[in-house]
C-alpha cells in the first residue's frame, strides 16, 4: 500500500477516535449533569430545619490579600444572610492596600450594632517559612473555629442571603461532609462566556462533576469560591497544617476528603454565590500564571504532554474537517459533540451552547497559558505571587498527588 494511503488511513482513523471520545463525553454529560441537586428549584419541602441556638451553625473563613475593591461587599453579603448564625473570620494577609482598614471598618460596624453574626479580623503582617500564604491565613483562621461547619471562600465573593442556610441544610440532608456550590460567574463580553465555558468542558475530561459524589468514583472537586467541610473531618485530614505549600490548596482540599473516605457533593444554585473571577478572556493567561505548571505537579514531561494532547484533542477536527471523506464525517461530529458538551455544562456555567464556536481559540489560548505558567516557574526557578515567590524545589517537594 502507497506511504499517502496509509497515512491518510491513520488520519481518518484517528479522526474517528477524537470523534467518539467526544460524543462519549457528550452523552455522559447530557445525561449525568441534570442529577446535580439544585438549591434554588426546591428549597424547603425536603431540607432538614437548623436548630436556632446562641452558638453559630458555620463558621466562615475569608483570607484576601490586595482585595480593597471587592472585601466590604463580601463581608457585608456574609452579614445579610439569613437562617443561621455565622462566626465570620477575615484574615488580611499581608495586604500592601487598604485591605485591612476596609475589614476594620465593617467589624467596628458590627461591634456597634450586634446581629446574629459576629465578624473576627486577623492581620498577618509576615509569612512564616516553609508555608503559602493563602492556606497560612486559612490555617490561622480556623484554629479560632467554633462552629460545627467551616466554609472557606474567597475575598470577593458576593453570597445571597440564603446561600449559606441551603447549603448547610443540603449538607445535612445528604449528610455530606464536604460540599461544593459552584459559584456563578459575572460575565461582561461574550469571551468571558466562552472561555469559562471552554474551560468547564475541558475540566469534564479530568473530573464529572455528577460522579464526585460516588464514593467508588476517582473524581473530585474542590473550589476556592466555597469549601463547606465539616470541622471535624478538616481536622481529622490535617487541615491546611498538611497543605503548607500547595499552590492547588482548594483541589488538593478536595482530593484529601474523597481519598479519605468521607462523603463529598457537588451542588450548584445559580445566583446564590457570584464571583467576578474572570475580567476578560485573556486574563486566563495571568490566572493561570500560578496554577498552571501545579495542576500537573510540575513535572515537565507530564505539563508537556497534557499540552500536546490538549493541541491535538482541538485541533484534529479541524483538520478533519478540511481534509474531506470520511475524516469530514468524523470531524463534524466531533463539532457537534462539543456543542452538545457545551449545552450539557450550562447548569454549571450558565453560558449559553452557541458560545462553542469560539472553542477552538479558548482552548489553543488555555494551551498558551499552561506553557507560559510552566516557562516562568522554571526560568524563575520558582513561582511568584503576589510579591513572594515560592521556590519550585519546595513546591515539587510539597506536591502531592491530584489525579
Amino acid at each position: 500500500m502507497h506511504p499517502y494511503a496509509v497515512a491518510s488511513q491513520a488520519f481518518t482513523a484517528v479522526s474517528w477516535a477524537i470523534a467518539f471520545g467526544w460524543l462519549w463525553q457528550a452523552f455522559a454529560s447530557l445525561r449525568g449533569m441534570p442529577t446535580l441537586p439544585d438549591l434554588t428549584a426546591n428549597p424547603t419541602p425536603d431540607l432538614p430545619r437548623l436548630q436556632p441556638e446562641s452558638a453559630p451553625h458555620l463558621t466562615v473563613i475569608v483570607p484576601a490579600c490586595n482585595e480593597e475593591a471587592a472585601i466590604q461587599t463580601t463581608l457585608r453579603s456574609l452579614l445579610a444572610s439569613t437562617g443561621l448564625r455565622l462566626q465570620i473570620i477575615a484574615v488580611d494577609d499581608r495586604s500592601t492596600d487598604s485591605t485591612g482598614a476596609k475589614m476594620d471598618e465593617v467589624a467596628a460596624e458590627v461591634a456597634a450594632a450586634p446581629g446574629p453574626h459576629t465578624l473576627t479580623v486577623l492581620h498577618i503582617r509576615e509569612l512564616p517559612p516553609g508555608w503559602l500564604g493563602k492556606p497560612h491565613a486559612m490555617s490561622l483562621a480556623a484554629q479560632q473555629a467554633t462552629a460545627p461547619w467551616l466554609l472557606f471562600t474567597d475575598g470577593d465573593v458576593a453570597f445571597h442571603p440564603r446561600a449559606l442556610q441551603l447549603a448547610v441544610q443540603q449538607a445535612e440532608r445528604d449528610q455530606a461532609d464536604h460540599l461544593v456550590l459552584v459559584p456563578s460567574l459575572i460575565f461582561h463580553s461574550t469571551g468571558e462566556r466562552a472561555m469559562l465555558a471552554t474551560m468547564q468542558v475541558l475540566a469534564q475530561w479530568t473530573v464529572r462533576l455528577w460522579r464526585v459524589a460516588d464514593p467508588r468514583a476517582r473524581d473530585f472537586l474542590g473550589v476556592g469560591g466555597f469549601n463547606l467541610v465539616r470541622r471535624e473531618v478538616y481536622t481529622r485530614i490535617g487541615g491546611f497544617q498538611s497543605l503548607r505549600m500547595e499552590v492547588l490548596d482548594d483541589l488538593r482540599l478536595g482530593w484529601r476528603i474523597k481519598r479519605s473516605g468521607f462523603a463529598q457533593r457537588v451542588v450548584v444554585g445559580p445566583g446564590l454565590v457570584r464571583i467576578r473571577w474572570i475580567p476578560g478572556p485573556f486574563f486566563v493567561i495571568q490566572l493561570m500564571e500560578k496554577n498552571g505548571f501545579a495542576v500537573y505537579r510540575f513535572r515537565v514531561f507530564l505539563h508537556l504532554a497534557a499540552c500536546l494532547a490538549l493541541a491535538v484533542h482541538t485541533l484534529w477536527p479541524l483538520a478533519a474537517i478540511v481534509a474531506g471523506g470520511w475524516s469530514l464525517v468524523a470531524g463534524l461530529l466531533s463539532c457537534i459533540a462539543i456543542t452538545m458538551v457545551f449545552a450539557a455544562n450550562r447548569r454549571v456555567t450558565q453560558v449559553s451552547a452557541w458560545h462553542a464556536i469560539f472553542y477552538a481559540p479558548a482552548a489553543m489560548l488555555i494551551v498558551y497559558a499552561f506553557l507560559r505558567s510552566m516557562a516562568l516557574a522554571l526560568v524563575r526557578n520558582g513561582v511568584v505571587w503576589r510579591g513572594t515567590r515560592y521556590p519550585l524545589r519546595d513546591l515539587r517537594r510539597a506536591a502531592g498527588p491530584l489525579w
